[in-house]
């Protein structure tokens, strides 16, 4: 018999975020979150997407053992502002059991129900900076501090139970050492001066700061046209800020500005964390902390976590002063080799910045879809 309880108590909260641990025990392409991280990431005191969303958590219990996890969702600016009558479900971990999923979507259901909503669409979070979909191909390659990672089963799951796919997501890495950066140097400069751009680096967190917001504005310009985009409220916008930016080295977030100084331009790269986090298993103590620290020093491995340029500029060759700067940071630390996280695959501007390097995907993901 399959029980669901709503997780409400700290006990409860605490052994939904531990269940994937349990899950994917030994798992060599598995990347743990940390675990105070998740908590306060289900804290509705502390994490301000409660201001424009509600979620609950549930547990499946199979022979008084917990056998399965996930969130409902509703995005109230998605459902109001843009008229999307949409319920979410994230955070979706389960035994191969269809029975046990069915069970957990059934709370998913009562939710959209409940408020007159029209259909289901997950996994995903709460806002596009949160993690999204099901891995459907590439389950060979280990995943990375901003993606979710799945047995291949969940995809069936889904499929035997009516879902059909929604959006398409690719994951794909370049060798930065077959990287010819000549041509990239050469257009920055002639960019550089047709538009009147400057690149803006940094060597010290704290001067990136009051560039934030304004990177954040520029990342909701930059997006509004998808389909799937969710602009972030300023509350949330000083929540990344303080979750994600002591992570990234400051010379990994470049910002490109106009001949007025208005930014038109961001990317933002991460070190490789996952390695670390394997071995941190979900605590910055004892070791953990330590890890992230060599990791973040010394990682041969970057992750493009964000990038947006401003619609005016996006065909322009922005891209090229942007890489001119990696290059050069690139080369003094001995990077081989760059990840791109999970972009749609209706976002043609993204793939087209980096059409040159001869990406290799190495994973595709999806949400998918549910008429209530």
């Amino acid at each position: 018999m399959i029980t669901i309880i709503e997780a409400t108590t700290k006990k409860q909260i605490t052994d939904y975020v531990k269940f994937p641990f349990t899950l994917y025990k030994n798992n060599p392409y598995w990347v743990p979150p940390l675990i105070a991280d998740e908590l306060e990431t289900f804290d509705k005191t502390k994490n301000p997407a409660f201001e424009n969303a509600e979620a609950y958590f549930y547990l499946a219990y199979k022979d008084n053992k917990i056998v399965g996890r996930i969130a409902a969702i509703i995005n109230w600016d998605e459902v109001n502002n843009q008229q999307k009558k949409k319920v979410r479900f994230g955070w979706w971990d389960v035994i191969d059991d269809v029975e046990v999923t069915k069970a957990l979507l059934e709370k998913v259901y009562e939710l959209g129900k409940k408020n007159k909503l029209e259909h289901v669409e997950g996994p995903i979070g709460f806002s596009n900076l949160d993690k999204v979909g099901v891995v459907t191909e590439g389950f060979d390659y280990k995943g990375s501090m901003i993606t979710w990672y799945n047995f291949p089963y969940y995809k069936d799951h889904l499929e035997k139970l009516g879902f059909t796919k929604e959006k398409e997501y690719f994951e794909s890495t370049f060798s930065f050492s077959n990287v010819d950066a000549t041509p990239y140097i050469k257009a920055s400069e002639l960019i550089g001066r047709r538009y009147g751009l400057r690149a803006i680096t940094f060597t010290k967190t704290k001067d990136i700061i009051p560039y934030v917001d304004e990177m954040f504005d520029l990342f909701n310009a930059s997006y509004a046209k998808l389909a799937s985009f969710v602009a972030i409220p300023e509350k949330q916008k000083e929540y990344f800020k303080k979750k994600y930016i002591p992570f990234v080295n400051p010379e990994y977030i470049i910002f490109i500005v106009d001949a007025n100084n208005k930014l038109i331009a961001f990317s933002i790269v991460m070190p490789n964390f996952a390695d670390a986090l394997q071995k941190a298993k979900g605590s910055l103590f004892p070791f953990g902390f330590y890890h992230l620290l060599q990791a973040k020093k010394h990682s041969k491995e970057v992750l493009f976590y964000l990038i947006g340029i401003d619609p005016e500029y996006q065909n322009k060759g922005v891209t090229a002063i942007i890489f001119k700067q990696y290059y050069k940071v690139f080369k003094e630390k001995g990077i081989t080799k760059c990840i791109r996280t999970p972009e749609l695959e209706e976002n043609n501007a993204i793939h087209n910045l980096w059409k040159n390097f001869d990406p290799k995907v190495d994973r595709k993901r999806r949400t998918y879809r549910k008429e209530l």
